[in-house]
């Protein structure tokens, strides 16, 4: 079943400009829309209609960055129809209209929270501090120089501004203030000693990401996350990192989620 999932999530890199539907997708995987649906939110945690809004959403980043067209014709030629849901959806993903990701990026201000530095813990939404999730990072076996970037979401798919996030210079120890609710833990860990590589091309050197963890007020929760490399079935990240998204000099040779090559179709 992977190997067709994987195969429909190739389809969708390859036609996210087209008006795809379910059916058209499952089709490419050779299965009922019903099964389909099914089995790809076991395999990847979202719909086939979030990992193919967020394919889009994400090639839109990249013509931000890389093109000086017009925020319209993005908006059409990443698959939308209307500019309106175009940028409310790009807004609501990315925690910043089109036109103002492209600005900052282009001046080397973007951040996941206004916070930057090593060690940085802040929680973003305003919400009262009630339990901390106290948690570990590891990395198979890469002994090159890293930044970590650890976030807590109420969402599976990695977008909009986390609720609270750690940036880690190096695989240890992190802490998360979160309120009570069931959180994703997501990273991405990027290569610092790498060469700059053009914008479109640049990945996470790794990624690592938690089941569902049940966060209760006043009670410690303990998460451990270990890196791997990215497959087909991991879904692009939307939010604006500074050393994934900048255009400015760059501290690493990563960027933006983008599609892993696709084995086995």
């Amino acid at each position: 079943m992977q190997v067709a999932v994987e195969r429909a999530i190739a389809t969708m890199w390859d036609r996210y400009e087209e008006p795809l539907s379910l059916d058209e997708i499952a089709n490419t995987a050779i299965l009922s829309k019903f099964y389909f649906s099914r089995v790809f939110r076991n395999l990847t945690g979202t719909s086939p209609g979030r990992f193919l809004s967020a394919v889009r959403l994400h090639q839109a980043k990249n013509l931000l960055l890389e093109t000086d067209l017009s925020v319209t014709e993005i908006s059409y030629r990443v698959g939308y129809n209307s500019l309106g849901t175009f940028t409310s959806r790009f807004t609501r993903s990315v925690s910043h209209s089109p036109a103002r990701y492209r600005a900052l990026a282009r001046a080397g201000l973007l951040s996941p929270g206004g916070e930057s530095a090593p060690g940085a813990q802040q929680l973003l939404d305003g919400g009262r501090r009630t339990s901390e999730v106290e948690g570990t990072i590891r990395l198979p076996g890469t002994a090159q120089p890293v930044r970590i970037y650890v976030g807590a979401f109420r969402e599976s798919i990695v977008q909009g501004r986390p609720t609270a996030c750690a940036i880690l210079d190096g695989p240890g120890s992190f802490s998360l203030a979160l309120p009570e609710g069931a959180w994703y833990i997501r990273a991405a860990v990027l290569a610092m000693n790498d060469p700059p590589s053009p914008l479109g091309e640049r990945r996470p050197l790794l990624v690592a990401s938690s089941q569902v963890l049940r966060v209760r007020r006043d009670q410690d929760t303990r998460v451990n996350l270990i890196a791997r490399p990215l497959t087909p079935l991991d879904l692009p990240i939307l939010l604006a990192l500074p050393e994934l998204d900048s255009s400015g000099p760059p501290m690493a040779g990563s960027a933006p989620f983008g599609p892993p090559a696709i084995t086995g179709t």
